[in-house]
């Protein structure tokens, strides 16, 4: 699933390959930001390292830079709330799990919580995908399971 479903919604120039290369751009985004924050849950330092150091990576210029620079910076600096309300929702507290589900999960939580424009789907469906392809084995069951529950309650409007 992307942030923008192609057939329907057209980006600024009324393209809709414009439509796609958005939410591509926002998937790599989203995949670089994991990196930063899995690097971060190892060596704790602040967000704008991680902006600097990620924003060389090969992947960057197929991302979302400010989108990037918005995940990274949000997640850090709700890290707490959002741990807050994983907990409520977990059978393990946050910083018992394995550092990428941790990764998705802050960052689908983060949009789930602070990007509206976001559809709920878009958030689960992409924090599942990266998990699949970064995490462990059966660790995207996990992480759909917290973001579908976290989805009902922050955004009862959208399911």
């Amino acid at each position: 699933m992307t942030d923008e479903p192609v057939s329907t919604k057209k980006s600024s120039s009324g393209s809709p390959q414009a439509s796609h290369t958005f939410a591509a751009t926002r998937s790599v985004a989203r995949k670089l930001a994991l990196q930063a924050l899995y690097r971060w849950q190892l060596n704790d330092g602040p967000w704008q390292d991680l902006v600097q150091e990620f924003g060389e990576a090969q992947d960057m210029p197929n991302a979302d830079r400010e989108y990037f620079r918005q995940l990274v910076e949000g997640v850090w600096g709700s890290r707490q709330a959002l741990d807050d309300r994983l907990a409520e929702m977990m059978d393990r507290p946050p910083e018992q799990l394995d550092p990428v589900e941790h990764a998705a999960l802050l960052i689908g939580l983060y949009e789930l919580t602070s990007r509206p424009e976001v559809p709920y789907r878009v958030s689960i469906n992409e924090a599942v995908g990266l998990t699949k392809r970064f995490g462990a084995t059966d660790g995207h069951k996990f992480v759909n399971a917290i973001l579908d529950r976290a989805a009902r309650a922050l955004r009862p409007h959208e399911n």
